[in-house]
This record gives structure tokens, C-alpha cells and sequence, in this order.
């Protein structure tokens, strides 16, 4: 894929670092090329139009340059203002930026992951609960990594998940049916639900958010996340975590 002279991309700002006196090295995930690695010479300038529009979470068109793994950034325009992310939905923001840049191979177009984001970003932005967002957009990066797990039939048998039955995952298998309850087993409704994507009441969110976890740990490895230790430390939002854990008792 030529990477060098394409025209004007939508993206997003994944993370950002300085370089040199004046300038960033961006981490970017963009609709038609997949996550790249920009230099912005010049952003950090008191007279770069670039200061403000390299951030996170802003939509934006992008046009660089170069054939090696870190690209020079030619060009960039915000297409509308940040999304306002606050709290813990920045937070939450974070944490997918965090998924898209461990889990995500370079240079590889994901465009309908791309849309998967971008929905997400909006969730996060318009709802107080980040969770079904969250849940959603990795079951989307599962899928995208080709990571194909059947909800709706046993493994081995092909019979039809029971709501009411209790179901056992096994890695690179599916689900098969179970009499003991474990981290690892699941009711028939709540693979019902993460299969449909519908979060309705508490125990499908936890069920979705149980499996993911399972699902993604091959993929980050034993290094921790840096978007949760920077969640933990915030003593603000785990007071806010702690009340609504209790109003929802």
C-alpha cells in the first residue's frame, strides 16, 4: 500500500509525545490506513496553527509524507471540535486510544473498526455510563482481529445457546455447556446479549466486560494498562465509581 502520496485522511489522535525542541510524534489512527506513527515538525511553536488541533479525540484530515515507519505529517485540519470527554469518560477514551495502539498491527486499514471507534467516542461523550460503549467497541476490535466466536450455538454440538442454561468458554473453541459456575462460565441470556451487542441490565454488562477481558489478554500481554493505573489513581473518580456501584445495588 503507498502511504506517501494519498490524499487528504480522516483520523484521530491516538497519543502524542514531544520530539526535539518543537516538535510531536503522534501515534494516529486513520480511516484508510490504519494506525501510523507522524512526526508534526514545528507543532509545539508558539506561531504553529497545529498547537491546538493535534489532540486526542479530535476528528481531523491528515496528509503526510514518507515510505518509512514514522511518517512526516504535511498537513492537518480539524473537520469539527473535540469531542467532550470529561471524567471518567475521558478516562474511558483513553482506554480505547491505549486498546487501538497495543493491539493493532501498523499500517493495516480497518475502516469499519475506524466507524466502530468514532461511535464509540460519541457514546462516551453523550451517555454517564461508559460501559455499553466500552463493551461494544471491544467485542468490534475482537471481530477485527478475526478473533470469531459463536454466541448463539454450542461448540461441537451446534445446538442453540439456552437462555436459561449455564455455558463454560474454551479458548479457540466457543461454549459449551457447564453445571458448575465459575469467571469463566456464562448464562445462555447473556451470550444472548453480547451476541446482539444489547446491554440491558447489569449482569449482561459484567458477563461482556468478564469476557473481553479473557478474549484480550493474549493480545496485551502481561504489561498493565496505562489508562487504568491512571483511572485507580484518580481519587475523584473511584469515589464517583464506588457511588454508582451502590446506587445500582
Amino acid at each position: 500500500m503507498n502511504l506517501s502520496n494519498q490524499g487528504l485522511q480522516r483520523g484521530f489522535v491516538l497519543h502524542r509525545r514531544p520530539y526535539s525542541e518543537s516538535s510531536l510524534i503522534l501515534d494516529v489512527f486513520t480511516e484508510e490506513y490504519g494506525r501510523l506513527t507522524l512526526m508534526s515538525k514545528g507543532a509545539r511553536s508558539r506561531r504553529s496553527h497545529l498547537k491546538g488541533a493535534l489532540q486526542p479525540f479530535t476528528p481531523l484530515l491528515l496528509k503526510w509524507s514518507g515510505q518509512g515507519s514514522m511518517k512526516t505529517l504535511r498537513q492537518a485540519e480539524p473537520i469539527s471540535l473535540g469531542l467532550p470527554l470529561s471524567g471518567i469518560q475521558l478516562y474511558s477514551g483513553l482506554y480505547l486510544n491505549e486498546l487501538i495502539e497495543r493491539v493493532l498491527a501498523p499500517e493495516v486499514a480497518m475502516p469499519g473498526l475506524f466507524h466502530d471507534y468514532l461511535l464509540a467516542l460519541t457514546e462516551l461523550a453523550q451517555s454517564q455510563n461508559p460501559e455499553p460503549a466500552l463493551r461494544r467497541f471491544e467485542l468490534a476490535l475482537l471481530a477485527a482481529l478475526g478473533y470469531g466466536v459463536d454466541f448463539l450455538h454450542c461448540a461441537g454440538t451446534g445446538e442453540p445457546i439456552a437462555p436459561t442454561m449455564t455455558y463454560r468458554y474454551r479458548e479457540q473453541q466457543g461454549f459449551i455447556a457447564s453445571v458448575r459456575r465459575d469467571n469463566l462460565t456464562f448464562l445462555g441470556d447473556e451470550l444472548i446479549a453480547i451476541s446482539e451487542r444489547r446491554f440491558v441490565t447489569k449482569a449482561q454488562l459484567s458477563a461482556a466486560k468478564r469476557f473481553t477481558r479473557i478474549a484480550l489478554k493474549p493480545y496485551l500481554g502481561g504489561k498493565p494498562l496505562k489508562s487504568r493505573e491512571l483511572f485507580l489513581s484518580s481519587p475523584e473518580l473511584m469515589a464517583q465509581r464506588i457511588a454508582k456501584r451502590r446506587s445500582m445495588k
